[in-house]
């Protein structure tokens, strides 16, 4: 009679799941300024891709130099080419981030403990602090400013849209991280006001094809109650004249873009017959 086997010798197989993989994206246009810090950033990812739209410096050799994947194509908008970034990625899970953003090392350690396993959402929001003027701006709109960048590109898509593009999930809601993602959006004053001329444009646009004209009466209201949300609701004037600076540009920048939006149906009236 065969004796049967000891419990020492059985094999026991324990199924684990797979951990996640991720691929950091970041989509360019002459960065050369930026992409170094941006892509240093996300090193230790599991993959970084870099899709560039035509740029006339050395931003595509400067991202190859540290061997991400680089692929140049014509800008076809913000929504497109960032969807385009995570079709080609090796990795279901992404974190998309911009040229003039930076991925602290608390916020990588966040997300490389989520991602220690399967994470429970789909999608993660993250704070976005911004550096302006000298100074971290943790006060109005501008802060906590949450961003959906890291998610499952199974289970959602960046909605199509001019400016100010986001991810939408197809179901369920989003978690939440602690970290912030640091942003470096403008150089001074001036190129914060170019940036409002052009992203104005694109917001009063997406309004026109939305439906949205505002009356003179929104035109008109609407940015005052921008700027008291700015400088008293959200604490802009915990931050002195840096604070009061941001508030009024912020304002007028809603005042800019519904200004564009009410004008856009008189604009073939502006031309004399």
């Amino acid at each position: 009679m065969k004796s049967r086997p000891q419990a020492s010798a059985l094999t026991v197989r324990l199924y684990t799941a797979p951990v996640p993989r991720l691929t950091a994206t970041i989509i360019t246009r002459n960065e050369s300024a930026n992409i170094d810090a941006a892509i240093e950033s996300v090193s230790w990812a599991d993959e970084i891709v870099v899709v560039d739209a035509d740029s006339t410096d050395d931003t595509p050799e400067r991202a190859r130099r540290h061997r991400a994947r680089v692929d140049v194509r014509p800008w076809p908008g913000f929504s497109a080419q960032k969807n385009y970034a995570a079709s080609i990625a090796s990795n279901d899970w992404i974190l998309s981030i911009d040229a003039d953003e930076r991925v602290t090392p608390e916020l990588a350690d966040e997300i490389r403990a989520l991602l220690a396993s399967e994470p429970p959402q789909r999608g993660y929001r993250v704070p976005r602090i911004s550096w302006y003027l000298g100074q971290w701006i943790r006060a109005t709109d501008w802060y906590p400013d949450y961003q959906l960048r890291l998610y499952d590109r199974r289970a959602g898509e960046w909605k199509e849209r001019r400016v100010h593009e986001s991810v939408s999930l197809k179901s369920g809601e989003p978690g939440r991280l602690a970290r912030d993602l640091q942003h470096f959006p403008y150089r001074d004053i001036s190129h914060h006001l170019q940036t409002i001329d052009r992203y104005t444009a694109l917001a009063a646009d997406q309004m026109v094809a939305d439906g949205r004209v505002p009356s003179i009466a929104g035109v008109a209201l609407n940015p005052p109650f921008a700027f008291l949300r700015n400088y008293v609701l959200r604490g802009g004037f915990r931050l002195g004249g840096v604070g009061f600076v941001v508030s009024v540009l912020n304002s007028y920048y809603v005042f800019l873009k519904l200004a564009k939006a009410w004008a856009a149906p008189r604009a073939s009236r502006l031309t004399p017959p």
